[in-house]
C-alpha cells in the first residue's frame, strides 16, 4: 500500500511539472447519450454508433440509477453476461459471457488486461470504485484480434472517468438483512456498511481523478463476513492538440469468509485473503495522420486461500503473481481507410505453495484496417499473431461488417477467431484430494460466427442476433467419480448455438415525468463430447437462459427502478430475482433506499454458496461540481 501511495505522487509531481497551458477538447455535456460514446479499442476507436459488432455500453448514469452495491451486481444486469458470485458484497466472483467458462472472458481497466496468470477467480479484484467508472464495454464473440489472448467469449472493458472541470462524489450506505446471525456466528443481525468518494481535479489541460471506498459487513450467513477496499488513482494531461501522457495506479484488497466456496461441505471454516495491484503509464503522440500510443503496464496479485482460518500451520495456500506488459500502439489514416498495427508483450510469473515457480512470456503482434464503401457498408478486417514460449505459435483473424439498409435499420455480422492459454492452476495445481493439474493441457482454439440486426426510432430500441461457437482442446475439470480429484483435461469440442434480443424504451409524459422499460432475453445450447461417466464442472455451472426485464419512472426529483433478473443453467432449477431502488433528490444530495432479492427466492450462483436473501439498503450520495 506504501508503494502505491508514493508511485501516485510521484506520477502527480512529475507529470504536473510538465504542464502546459494547451486545452483539453471540450466534453460535451450530453457525453453518455449513447450515440456519443467512443469504444475504447486498444486499437483503433470507434463511435457507438458506427460500431460493427454487438457491443453494449452502460453508462455511468444508468450504473447510479441500478440497485447495486458492486461492479459484480452491474454486470448481472447485461444480456449475455453470466455472473456467478461464490459470496456478495463485491467479493470472489467468475464471469463470463455467451455461456463460456469464466477462463475464456477478458476484463480490462481503460484498456488495460486485468488477467491474472493464477486463475481467473481473481480476475475481478478490480480496485474501482463504481463512483470512478465513466462507462462499462461489453463486447461479444472471439475478440482475439481486438484484444489479444483470453477473449474467447468476449471481453468487458471498464472506462473511467476524466473531465475538464472538477467534481466530488461521495456515498455512504448501511445495509442488512435483519436476520439473527447463525450460531456460532456471534451474535445480532447480518448487515454491515459500505461507503467511497471520487474526486476530480480538471482544469483546461488536465483530469485527475482520485477515489476510494471501503466495505465490511458481518456476513449474511455463518463464516461469510466481507471486508472490501479499492483505491485509485487515474490521471490525464495534454500538453499540446499532438501529445499528451496518461497514468495508471490502483489497489484492491478483499478479505472473505469462504464457507463453501471450493470444497463444500468441508470449508466451513475456509478464509481467502486476495490483493491485487496495478500500474500503467502510457503516452499518444500525432504526426499528421499517423498516431503512436505506446504503453507500459503491470499487475501484481497476492492469494492467501487458508482452508482453516484459526490454524494456519495447515490446509494453507499462498500465491504470489506477477504480469508485466509492454504495448507499441499506431494507427494510420490513409484514403482507403485507418490502418491499426502493433505489438504487446506479457511476461508472467508465478510462485506459490502448492502450484510452485513457474514463469512463461506471451508476445503478439496485430494488423487491421477500419473502411468503407460508400455510405452504407462499414467493416474491419484484421489478424493477430500470437507466440507463446510454452505453447508456440497461432493465428487469429477476424472480419466484422455493418450494412446500414437506412437511418432506422442495421444489419451486422462479425467472424473472428480466439486462443485461451491455460492457467497455471489448470496446468499445476497440487491440492490433494481435492483438485490436481494437468501439464500436458493444450490451448483452446475458438472459431466464433455472429449475425444480427438493429433498429432505432427515437427513444426505441430493439436488436436481436444469432450466434454459434465452435471451441476446440474445450478444457473442463473433470472427475470419474467423488472419490477422485478433479483435473483438467482438453475435452474435445465444446459447440455452442444461442440467440439473443434486447429492447428498450422511454416515454416522456411532461411535467418533469418520465417512464421507460427494457428487456433482454439470452438462449444458449451447448453440446460437447463427453463420457456418461464423467462427472463434469463445466456442465453443472454452463448457462442455458436468461431474461432480464426492468422498468423506470422518474417525476420531478423522485425515480425508481424496478429490475428482475430470471437464470437457468443446464443442470439446475431456475431462479428469479426482483430488486428495486427508490430516489429522491435534494439539491446536491440523492437520498435512497434499495431492497434486492424482494421475494426472498433462495439460489446459488456457484458451487454450494446460498446468495443472499431478501436485503436492504438505506444510502445517501452527495454531488458537488
Amino acid at each position: 500500500m506504501k508503494r502505491l501511495l508514493n508511485i501516485i505522487s510521484l506520477i502527480t509531481l512529475t507529470t504536473g511539472i510538465a504542464q502546459q497551458k494547451d486545452s483539453l477538447p471540450k466534453l460535451d455535456a450530453n457525453r453518455h447519450n449513447l450515440e456519443q460514446v467512443i469504444i475504447k479499442g486498444n486499437r483503433l476507436d470507434t463511435p457507438f454508433n458506427q460500431s460493427s459488432r454487438d457491443i453494449q455500453v452502460i453508462t455511468q448514469e444508468q450504473i447510479a440509477a441500478l440497485p447495486v452495491r458492486s461492479l459484480n451486481e452491474v454486470l448481472s444486469y447485461i444480456n449475455g453476461v453470466d455472473i456467478r458470485q461464490r459470496g456478495p458484497f463485491g467479493t470472489q466472483t467468475d464471469i463470463s459471457i455467451d455461456g463460456g467458462t469464466s477462463e475464456q472472458t477478458l476484463v480490462l481497466v481503460n484498456g488495460i488486461k486485468m488477467l491474472d496468470a493464477q486463475t481467473a477467480h481473481n480476475m475481478m479484484n478490480i480496485p474501482v470504485p463504481l463512483s470512478a467508472i465513466d462507462h462499462i464495454e461489453v463486447l461479444r464473440g472471439a475478440a482475439a484480434r481486438i484484444y489479444g489472448i483470453n477473449a474467447l467469449t468476449g471481453a468487458v472493458n471498464i472506462v473511467t472517468k476524466k473531465d475538464r472541470k472538477s467534481s466530488v462524489v461521495a456515498d455512504v450506505q448501511a445495509a442488512s438483512s435483519f436476520k439473527s446471525k447463525e450460531e456460532g456466528d456471534g451474535s445480532g443481525i447480518y448487515g454491515g456498511g459500505a461507503g467511497e468518494v471520487t474526486g476530480i481535479f480538471g482544469t483546461s489541460s488536465q483530469s485527475q481523478l482520485l477515489s476510494f471506498s471501503h466495505s465490511n459487513y458481518n456476513g449474511q450467513r455463518y463464516n461469510s463476513a466481507a471486508k472490501n477496499t479499492r483505491l485509485f488513482y487515474n490521471g490525464n494531461y495534454r500538453f499540446n492538440d499532438n501529445n499528451s501522457i496518461t497514468a495508471l495506479a490502483g489497489y484492491a484488497k478483499s478479505r472473505f469468509g469462504a464457507n463453501g466456496f471450493y470444497a463444500a461441505p468441508n470449508d466451513v471454516n475456509s478464509e481467502e485473503i486476495v490483493e491485487s495491484s496495478v500500474f500503467s503509464i502510457s503516452s499518444k503522440h500525432t504526426w499528421g495522420d499517423f498516431t503512436l500510443a505506446p504503453r507500459i503496464s503491470d499487475r501484481y496479485g497476492e492469494d492467501d486461500y487458508r482452508f482453516y482460518k484459526d490454524d494456519l500451520s495447515k490446509g494453507r495456500s499462498l500465491h504470489y503473481t506477477n504480469a508485466l506488459m509492454l504495448e507499441l500502439n499506431s494507427s494510420l489514416k490513409t484514403g482507403i481507410g485507418t490502418f491499426g498495427f502493433g505489438w504487446e508483450s506479457r511476461l508472467e510469473k508465478i510462485n506459490s505453495s502448492n502450484i510452485g515457480e513457474h514463469n512463461r512470456n506471451n508476445h503478439g503482434a496485430y494488423a487491421e484496417l477500419k473502411s468503407g464503401l460508400g455510405e452504407k457498408i462499414r467493416g474491419t478486417l484484421g489478424v493477430y499473431a500470437n507466440y507463446n514460449t510454452a505453447f508456440g505459435w497461432q493465428l487469429y483473424p477476424g472480419l466484422d461488417v455493418a450494412y446500414l439498409v437506412n437511418k432506422q435499420w442495421k444489419i451486422a455480422m462479425n467472424i473472428g477467431s480466439g486462443q485461451r492459454i491455460p492457467s497455471f492452476t489448470d496446468l499445476y495445481l497440487d491440492q490433494r484430494p481435492g483438485n490436481v493439474g494437468n501439464e500436458s493441457l493444450e490451448p483452446e482454439n475458438a472459431w466464433s460466427y455472429e449475425a444480427n440486426m438493429e433498429y432505432k426510432k427515437r427513444s426505441f430500441r430493439f436488436k436481436a442476433g444469432y450466434f454459434y461457437r465452435n471451441i476446440t482442446h474445450f478444457i473442463d475439470w473433470v472427475r470419474a467419480d467423488p472419490a477422485t480429484p478433479y483435473s483438467p483435461v482438453n475435452f474435445g469440442k465444446n459447440k455452442v448455438h444461442g440467440i439473443y434480443a434486447r429492447v428498450q424504451q422511454d416515454f416522456n409524459l411532461g411535467q418533469q415525468q418520465a417512464i421507460g422499460y427494457s428487456a433482454s432475453y439470452n438462449y444458449m445450447s451447448p453440446s460437447f463430447e463427453a463420457s456418461d461417466d464423467i462427472q463434469s464442472k463445466y456442465t453443472l455451472e454452463s448457462l442455458k437462459h436468461q431474461f432480464i426485464a426492468g422498468i423506470h419512472y422518474r417525476k420531478k426529483n423522485f425515480s425508481f427502478q424496478l429490475k428482475n433478473r430470471l437464470l437457468r443453467r443446464e443442470f439446475a432449477d431456475a431462479y428469479n430475482i426482483t430488486d428495486l431502488r427508490l430516489n429522491y433528490q435534494l439539491q446536491k444530495f440523492t437520498i435512497y433506499t434499495e431492497a434486492t432479492n424482494l421475494f426472498d427466492a433462495e439460489y446459488k450462483e456457484a458451487g454450494a454458496v446460498p446468495m443472499p436473501s431478501r436485503w436492504f439498503v438505506l444510502g445517501a450520495k452527495f454531488r458537488w461540481n
